[in-house]
């Protein structure tokens, strides 16, 4: 399967995701990864951004359901693929890094049967062969000693190398999409910066198209190329990271940016911002904006049908209110 420079490694137009007649998890997402570049959904937890991320691999847990216009991988929409099909994609040209490695990787298997497995599936190779790439890359991500951590199970593990295991094992078949879930959870800082150079590096040395999910806005501003804001399943704001980082639009962008000290700025001891309330579970058919009952500016306008706006050659936000100040225009 080829697909030309310019083309996206990943489209994605209008996917909806349900658990039956209670619940859409996913409400219209709409985004694009090109190759080289870094796509970054951001939001609370409960916000749909792995729930996202399953039903592009068609991993969606029992009783879920999803419909999109298209899911277009390399140019080939995915929703027409058989489970064969889509198994053929998985660990090869799509990969995916878990989120939380711990019970992703199987506790009664060492780390370097369980990376085998990957390679020897998809290249019909040997096991030497399998063993020798997972040393390979074992050392790429940074693992002193790949060969004895091969033979070591997962719980012997720390949780900075069980991470650096799961990108290893993502790699296995040189993707051409990576997903990553949260990669840096639970992990001290020190390891999540290593981790995230990491990222960055085997991305330009690979050319990978990355769909990063996370709640850090500071992976955001340090990783992403892109940004989309979710909340309640659905894009509130989207755009380039310049862009929305300088005029955060949106009240729940707003929001999400107040709590996060700022350097030079933020005073020791001076509270931060918060956002009240909890990500609501919307309903099949809910109508107007999943974020009025926990914002300030909400009106009963809020109930009706939300309009698309415009904030800048590249971003826009989901809300009835138009941009503040200079920006009134651009609206």
């Amino acid at each position: 399967m080829t697909s030309s420079m310019t083309e996206p490694v990943l489209s994605i137009a209008n996917l909806r995701v349900a658990f039956g007649a209670r619940t859409e998890a996913v409400r219209g997402l709409s985004l694009t990864v090109g190759r080289g570049k870094t796509h970054c959904m951001v939001g609370e937890s409960g916000c749909g951004k792995s729930i996202s991320a399953l039903s592009l691999m068609n991993l969606l847990p029992r009783g879920a359901t999803r419909s999109a216009d298209h899911i277009r991988f390399q140019g080939q929409d995915l929703l027409g693929l058989s489970d064969r099909e889509m198994a053929r994609l998985r660990g090869d040209k799509i990969a995916m890094i878990f989120q939380e490695p711990m019970t992703s990787l199987n506790p009664a298997y060492t780390t370097g049967s369980q990376m085998a497995e990957v390679f020897e599936r998809h290249r019909r190779t040997t096991r030497r062969q399998a063993m020798d790439r997972a040393d390979e890359l074992l050392a790429r991500v940074g693992i002193t000693a790949p060969g004895m951590r091969l033979g070591q199970y997962p719980h012997q593990l720390s949780g900075g190398l069980r991470q650096r295991v799961m990108i290893a094992m993502a790699l296995m078949c040189d993707p051409e999409l990576l997903i990553a879930d949260e990669p840096t959870t639970a992990l001290d800082v020190t390891v999540q910066a290593q981790l995230l150079r990491l990222l960055q590096t085997l991305q330009q040395e690979l050319g990978l198209a990355l769909l990063l999910i996370t709640h850090d806005l500071g992976i955001v501003a340090r990783m992403a190329h892109r940004v989309s804001v979710m909340y309640a399943g659905q894009v509130v704001e989207s755009g380039t990271v310049s862009e929305v980082f300088a005029a955060p639009t949106h009240p729940y962008t707003r929001g999400l940016m107040a709590c996060i000290p700022v350097p030079g700025t933020t005073r020791t001891g001076e509270p931060l911002g918060s956002i009240p309330g909890v990500v609501p579970r919307i309903p099949p058919g809910f109508v107007g904006c999943g974020f009025r009952d926990r914002c300030d500016f909400a009106t009963p306008d809020c109930a009706q049908t939300v309009p698309l706006r415009g904030a800048g050659s590249d971003h826009s936000y989901l809300c009835r209110l138009p941009p503040d100040g200079t920006r009134v225009a651009a609206a």
